[in-house]
């Protein structure tokens, strides 16, 4: 008995609809990011593992999906793991994943790509001969993440990246900000809230709390904040042994609400001898004057925004909407990026937009205009083999004009193609049998108002561009 197909979990299958909707995403971020200079870049599905392992902290590596070896290799770690004088792939199969001698190696060279920036850095150094710097890139690719299935939360999803590389300048970060906006208020979601904040700021918090020596952990559990509250925080930095004290005054910085000059300010004359918070609060200051009115009027300062991210340096950026439970664009300033594949110095920032969630997010505000549709426009009715040549004929001068057109494969019953015809929504249908074929003519039906029209298969494109531009 054949097994029932599925597929993994924290995956989806897309129906055309559907995929044409994602489409509409992809191409409208295609088209701003191009507005602005930006040019496409593509990398591998698959990165070496030391590509990726140590640059999203500890939670994030336990997310990488690794790829197992193969063949010899894979004979071989099993042999090394479990001692086998004879092993097979399905001693393999045979193994408990839950032993702690199976995790605790490194079972392959190779994993799926967590998301695009940590592989845009090491594509800059790889090709740092070929590029002019700064360099502006966009890209349009799925990652894989070993996450639970949750609302917004899948194990292949896609995001559609806007960075540049190799400048320090903070209308960069302006610029994203702008081109966020831009993106957004296209998709007809312009009511979002970007919420903005700096690493510096953090990191001048947790050194005059004295906890200058715990800033990934701080950082780590400050990520949290959404899911386990603010008290959940305290708990959090206190059992990975942050001093309480501490603790008590970073939360009493990050939990300053308010006015953004004037949470700015205030955060300068408590920080005075910070001069890492400083730097911060001027960046911070500077993209904001930066930034149109309209596209200010949608930031928020938020201190306890962290992004958990260890690359992140200076400015953090994540955009969310009230009726989405998640972010749904995300992302900051990396300084050192690209030092770790051995060219330092190469300080980059972008933003990623999760087209996943904006997918869902869109699909429940309805927002995806009525014009996309997966319907062709003509459908021509297979009556047989020289019906079928006049109208393939017909329909290459139609496709050349740019309508969409299909010739039925078969001479199937007519009651077949027609049902056909209404399940892909075409307009028009058009009919050649063996009277039309000696006239000369085609006989049109209108499948949205029901008339019907002769017309000479010479005026054939002519009709249809008159009927569609009437309309």
């Amino acid at each position: 008995m054949a097994n029932k197909p599925s597929i993994p979990k924290g995956t989806r299958d897309f129906l055309p609809e559907q995929s044409l909707k994602r489409q509409f995403i992809f191409d409208t971020a295609r088209s701003t990011f191009q507005l602005y200079g930006y040019q496409p870049i593509e990398t591998p599905a698959m990165e070496n593992l030391d590509t990726l392992l140590g640059k999203y902290g500890e939670e994030g590596d336990r997310l990488v999906f690794k790829i197992l070896p193969r063949g010899e290799k894979l004979n071989k770690l099993v042999q090394s793991v479990v001692g086998l004088s004879e092993s097979s792939e399905t001693d393999f199969k045979q193994l408990n994943p839950n032993a702690s001698s199976f995790v605790s190696i490194n079972i392959g060279d190779e994993a799926l790509r967590y998301d695009l920036t940590v592989p845009f850095a090491r594509f800059v150094v790889q090709n740092q001969n070929e590029l002019s710097f700064p360099f502006k890139r966009y890209q349009i690719q799925p990652v894989w993440r070993a996450d639970r299935p949750q609302k917004g939360r899948y194990r292949e999803f896609y995001q559609c990246d806007v960075d540049v590389i190799g400048s320090d300048s903070l209308l960069n970060e302006a610029e994203l900000l702008c081109i966020v906006n831009d993106v957004f208020s296209k998709l007809g979601l312009g009511d979002i809230v970007i919420r903005l904040n700096n690493r510096k700021i953090l990191s001048g918090i947790a050194k005059a709390a004295g906890l200058g020596g715990y800033f990934t952990d701080m950082t780590v559990a400050i990520d949290k904040l959404d899911k386990i509250g603010i008290e959940g925080v305290r708990e959090e930095m206190i059992k990975r042994g942050l001093p309480e004290s501490g603790v008590k005054k970073a939360l009493d910085h990050i939990n300053r609400k308010g006015d953004i000059d004037n949470v700015l300010r205030m955060l300068s004359g408590s920080l005075t001898g910070e001069a890492e918070a400083q730097k911060g609060i001027d960046e911070v200051r500077k993209v904001l004057k930066a930034l149109p009115m309209e596209v200010k009027q949608k930031v928020q300062l938020d201190l306890t925004l962290a992004r958990g991210l260890n690359y992140y340096t200076g400015a953090i950026i994540e955009v969310g909407h009230a009726a989405f439970p998640s972010s749904i664009c995300g992302g900051g300033r990396y300084d050192d990026l690209t030092g770790i594949f051995g060219l330092p110095g190469m300080s980059g920032v972008g933003v990623s937009f999760g087209a996943d969630r904006i997918y869902d997010l869109m699909e429940e505000l309805k927002l995806f205009p009525d014009s996309l549709s997966t319907s062709g426009e003509v459908l021509f009715v297979n009556f047989g083999e020289a019906e079928a040549e006049a109208c393939l004929k017909l329909a290459a001068q139609l496709r050349m004009e740019g309508y969409s057109s299909e010739v039925y494969p078969d001479a199937a019953k007519m009651q077949k193609q027609m049902k056909y015809a209404n399940s892909r929504g075409f307009h028009f249908v058009a009919l050649i049998g063996s009277e039309e074929l000696k006239q000369g003519q085609v006989t049109i039906k209108d499948m949205r108002s029901g008339d019907q029209y002769a017309v000479l298969q010479k005026d054939l494109v002519k009709f249809i561009l008159d009927k569609t531009s009437d309309e």
